[in-house]
């Protein structure tokens, strides 16, 4: 009996060598990436996305191939390539569609998202379209929280989704149209964002100015932080805001000092009748009696 985990099948031994001209094109890429690293094994995720732009997915192949090239076993490279997910373990299509399923998405929507996508598609969780253009995936995590519920296609955002957006976003992809992420450069294909995070550079005229920085969103914490935040239409029931605090030389808020745990606590008449509290500003000494 199998269950399909989404775990890989177990390549056979040895797995079959890449075309002598492929593995040629191949070496001369690891080669250049290996090189950005003092110890060869540090070179391991980067070589993975190379294998992965050339298959689709981290085949057998693909994992003797990195093992041969940095000096490491096959064990040793499966383990790696299977802990994250960004790497495929089987084939997928031209582009991979991840629905944020996490806390704060589903909760604004991304587990309907998700399963909207599902009946529209006509696929399940890690499936593919028959025409091999569609992957769906509901994944963890995307660190856009601001923006949620969030969709991501290849690994770009598509924020404040909806049920509808994301079904028209698909069908888009599907029909061969451009589809512009909120942030971010315009899309490719899997195995060409793959390459790109393998280090090599995204040659397609003005896609790194499309990058970007940090969205609206994003920054609005660091803006409050930095005291340069200002609300462009306050609402009425807020109270006005207060200047910032005074900030020191190093730039760091300057706050009162927070209380000890070993400042003693006032005493009141009512908690120690015995000792009333002496008069504001009278001097004390260390046990908090009234000094002579």
């Amino acid at each position: 009996m199998s269950t399909d985990l989404g775990m890989p099948m177990p390549p056979p031994k040895p797995a079959p060598p890449f075309p002598p001209e492929v593995r040629a094109r191949l070496e001369v890429d690891a080669k250049e990436v290996i090189g950005r690293y003092p110890q060869a094994r540090s070179a391991l995720l980067p070589l993975l996305h190379l294998v992965q732009a050339e298959e689709g997915y981290v085949t057998g192949t693909g994992i003797e191939f990195c093992a041969d090239m940095l000096g490491l076993t096959t064990a040793e490279v499966s383990a790696v390539s299977t802990f994250y997910t960004m790497y495929r373990r089987r084939q997928g299509g031209d582009f991979h569609v991840g629905v944020c399923t996490n806390t704060l998405c589903a909760v604004m929507g991304g587990d309907e998202i998700f399963a909207s996508l599902k009946d529209h598609l006509g696929i399940g969780n890690k499936e593919t379209t028959a025409d091999g253009v569609i992957t769906l995936e509901h994944i963890e995590c995307n660190a856009a929280c601001d923006y949620a519920p969030v969709v991501m296609v290849n690994w770009e955002f598509f924020d404040d989704a909806t049920p509808q957006s994301a079904r028209e976003l698909v069908d888009d992809l599907r029909a061969g149209k451009d589809a512009v992420p909120t942030r971010g450069a315009r899309l490719c294909t899997f195995r060409d964002t793959s390459r790109i995070l393998a280090g090599f550079p995204d040659e397609r005229p003005g896609a790194v100015d499309e990058g970007g920085a940090g969205g609206t969103a994003s920054l609005v914490g660091l803006r409050i932080a930095n005291g340069t935040h200002t609300d462009e239409a306050p609402r009425t029931d807020q109270a006005p805001r207060t200047a910032p605090a005074p900030r020191s030389a190093a730039g760091r808020d300057e706050q009162p000092p927070a209380p000890s745990s070993h400042d003693a606590p006032a005493r009141t008449a009512e908690s120690d009748p015995a000792h009333p509290a002496p008069p504001t500003g009278a001097a004390t000494d260390q046990d908090g009696d009234q000094a002579p």
